[in-house]
């Protein structure tokens, strides 16, 4: 932002660490961040980018969506994604259903965030987060995240086999 002028739209990967660990969330996880400054920005933007997001990574026609309150630093409002979907037997199903999973957060950044660019009155920000780990967990069924990192090759192959020939109905 110290060099460019806005629009400025980047995608982010890299290695984040927590507290947590459980079969859904690790220690250390790879996150990927969206982040975008424009003049007129606004969350109907963010809406439209996710939705769109959502249907083409989990393969359907149709999603719907609900945005949640919540709270991270330097962005107001702040947002926790939900997508719905339906559990049953140990599977899970997206685009259908009563259930409802998170995935995601995302915001709308203040002025301090967007700086220098915030000295420009019509400029505002939106900006996503997501875990690679844990999306791809949902994505193709697995139902701990951990095996992940056990580096056992024949697994992860087997997984992804099983994965890509069963186009809907991911087991997690």
């Amino acid at each position: 932002m110290l060099s460019q002028k806005p629009p400025i739209r980047i995608i982010c990967p890299g290695r984040t660490y927590r507290i947590d660990s459980d079969a859904t969330h690790t220690p250390q996880f790879h996150q990927v961040e969206g982040l975008v400054i424009d003049k007129g920005s606004h969350l109907g933007h963010l809406k439209w980018i996710l939705h769109e997001f959502c249907k083409a990574f989990f393969e359907v026609d149709h999603i719907n969506m609900r945005f949640r309150p919540s709270f991270f630093p330097f962005t107001e409002p702040s947002l926790e994604v939900d997508i719905q979907c339906r559990r049953d037997k140990g599977e899970i199903r997206f685009g259908e259903g009563e259930d409802w999973l998170e995935i995601l957060g995302c915001a709308w950044c203040t002025r301090m965030c967007c700086a220098p660019a915030a000295s420009i009155p019509t400029v505002s920000g939106l900006c996503l987060g997501m875990g690679i780990d844990r999306i791809a967990m949902l994505k193709y069924g697995m139902s701990d995240l951990r095996q992940l990192f056990d580096s056992d090759v024949r697994w992860l192959s087997i997984t992804l086999q099983a994965a890509r020939r069963a186009k809907f109905g991911w087991r997690v």
